[in-house]
């Protein structure tokens, strides 16, 4: 589904990414892992068209996207949740989700109803501004959001970061259910071990910009952990 070869990105002078390479499978969750300021983010961001490559090749079902801009990839079927949410907070709950439906396919404009069984507080809550939401319902509400653009792939970075552990339960019951029951693709950064191995199949570990580590997440040992992952 995403094929990426030899990426390389720069900020300014600084060699960020090197010739990263990874293949993310359909229908599966994905957990791209690594200490902090190793490059995820800025992985993801090159993926969804947010920051320039250098060279290199990000291809999403077939199609070539290095070429194309943010809106284009979500019109394809990428769906984006960034660190830190980035809801807006002085829209409505509702006005939040419909900022998702312009780049929809089938040109449906009104909030699809599964949106509400995966999430049932953003029903309750949907002429709330997204501000008074907590912590915890304004991520549900970041999830929601890029769901309701009908995304194949959905891009998730670190939704569990600051969230109360029983809205961390409900994140991964969510991604669980967009796997099996739905065939979403996820592809997720996450700095919880337990949480990774929960709802990942497959893994990826960066390290310095590159990637050095690919594989089933059964496959995720001691050695690895301690080599990449442990502070």
């Amino acid at each position: 589904m995403l094929n990426i070869q030899m990426l390389n990105q720069f900020y300014g002078e600084s060699h960020t990414l090197w010739d990263v390479s990874m293949a993310i499978e359909p229908g599966v969750c994905t957990c791209l892992m690594g200490r902090n300021g190793v490059g995820k983010t800025s992985l993801l961001k090159s993926i969804m068209g947010l920051l320039p490559c250098r060279s290199g090749s990000i291809r999403f079902d077939g199609t070539e996207l290095t070429d194309k801009d943010a809106s284009y990839r979500a019109r394809i079927g990428i769906g984006y949740v960034p660190q830190g949410r980035e809801i807006f907070p002085q829209l409505t709950v509702a006005e939040n989700l419909m900022v998702g439906l312009p780049a929809r396919r089938d040109n449906i404009r009104t909030i699809p109803e599964f949106i509400f069984e995966l999430f049932p507080v953003l029903k309750q809550m949907l002429q709330r501004r997204g501000g008074d939401l907590s912590g915890g319902q304004q991520q549900q509400l970041a999830i929601g959001r890029a769901l309701c653009l009908d995304p194949k792939l959905l891009i998730l970075d670190e939704p569990t970061e600051g969230i109360q552990p029983n809205i961390v339960r409900e994140i991964g019951d969510v991604i669980q259910r967009l796997n099996k029951e739905l065939g979403i693709t996820v592809l997720l950064v996450e700095q919880k071990l337990p949480f990774a191995r929960r709802v990942g199949q497959n893994f990826v570990i960066m390290d310095r910009g590159r990637c050095a580590a690919t594989g089933a997440m059964g496959d995720l040992d001691d050695n690895l952990i301690k080599k990449y992952l442990t502070v």
